[in-house]
């Protein structure tokens, strides 16, 4: 059983496991617990995979939040809690995978209760509220970097790298040029803020845009769904320039966007962590300024090895544009930026996860 939700963070790993879990275990049945309400139903969906049950559960967040807001989440993880018992006693999961999200709580909470073995994945390097309070309930948790055992208890700790969906592994440059119809002879920047969209990026890329397609740059700016039309009409004319590709969303052909860039902005999400690796991509990571500091240190750890540069929201509308121009004009640092990014890629983390849960299923750990 994998519970998930909240975000795409949350949910893209946990579906790139059970792609692994269906390709290499075919016996396995696989059920899906997230979020009433959730955004993650869509994604379940449009994965085409075969969850024998999508169930829902109540769930909230209970940390930064005002007080009556609190006080609702509260009831709805005492709603989510008998929920999850009714759910768990439906399907008896041998193994949960939870990877984050307050609809994980309950879950997990029943799951200690029941015995049922619970695996975390640890999407960043540091874990937020959410798997700090699970890591008291979990049996292992798997980890994208070993700098990530510091947080948790000894032995508990497994380091597997990050979920990649598969769609990724096949994306390729000449693919990624013919589907946004790019000029191989220009340099190619991506710009996006995650499934939502980050308006502070977005504005951002608004302001540099002229410079950049001047400068000969040709542009895949994802917005996010939440601000697509303020930024189309933000852009203006410039929406129609042959350079200037934008998209409110991409789901299946994200993987096509890593691989026709030379260079991304981007928030430091977890993904960013192996996605980026993974396509050797350099990148400017502009993490989220008012919210846990988890991106901050996502941003710090790529930065630090040379495969990014890390860059204050609270700055960024000033250096941006200086920092682009002078990656672009310089191919030396971008290729040094390329191998860092190249030396820190895990690809088998799907199955290395799905193998953790397997063993745990089987009664093997």
């Amino acid at each position: 059983m994998i519970a998930a939700g909240g975000t795409g963070g949350h949910v893209y790993p946990a579906l790139a496991v059970a792609e692994s879990l269906m390709q290499n275990h075919p016996e396995t049945q696989l059920y899906f617990v997230g979020s009433v309400g959730g955004f993650e139903r869509a994604l379940v969906a449009e994965s085409g995979l075969a969850f024998v049950a999508h169930d829902e559960v109540q769930a909230g967040p209970v940390h930064g939040v005002n007080p009556l807001r609190l006080l609702n989440s509260l009831v709805k993880l005492a709603l989510g809690t008998i929920q999850a018992f009714r759910v768990l006693g439906r399907h008896r999961p041998q193994v949960i995978l939870s990877t984050g999200g307050w609809v994980s709580l309950p879950v997990s909470l029943v799951a200690r209760l029941r015995r049922v073995p619970v695996v975390i994945f640890l999407p960043d390097i540091e874990p937020g509220l959410t798997i700090k309070t699970l890591r008291l309930l979990a049996r292992k948790v798997a980890i994208t970097v070993p700098e990530s055992k510091a947080y948790f208890r000894e032995g508990q700790t497994v380091v597997t790298g990050y979920p990649l969906r598969a769609e990724l592994y096949t994306a390729t440059t000449e693919k990624a040029a013919a589907h946004f119809e790019l000029d191989p002879d220009r340099q190619t920047l991506l710009v996006f803020g995650g499934s939502r969209g980050a308006r502070a990026v977005n504005k951002l890329l608004e302001s540099a845009l002229g410079d950049l397609l001047e400068m000969g740059v040709q542009v895949i700016h994802v917005t996010g769904t939440l601000d697509w039309d303020r930024s189309q009409n933000a852009i203006g004319d410039l929406r129609d320039h042959a350079c200037y590709h934008a998209f409110e969303y991409l789901h299946d052909d994200m993987g096509l966007a890593f691989a026709a860039a030379d260079l991304v902005v981007a928030r430091a999400g977890a993904s960013t962590l192996a996605e980026f690796p993974f396509f050797k991509l350099p990148s400017v990571l502009i993490p989220l300024a008012y919210s846990w500091r988890y991106q901050q240190v996502n941003a710090d750890y790529l930065a630090e090895r040379g495969a990014a540069i890390h860059l204050p929201e609270d700055t960024a509308q000033y250096d941006l544009l200086p920092i682009l121009r002078r990656l672009f004009e310089d191919p030396s640092q971008l290729a040094a930026m390329r191998d860092a990014a190249a030396s820190l890629v895990e690809p088998n983390g799907a199955a290395n996860v799905a193998e953790l849960l397997a063993r745990h299923a089987r009664g093997d750990a």
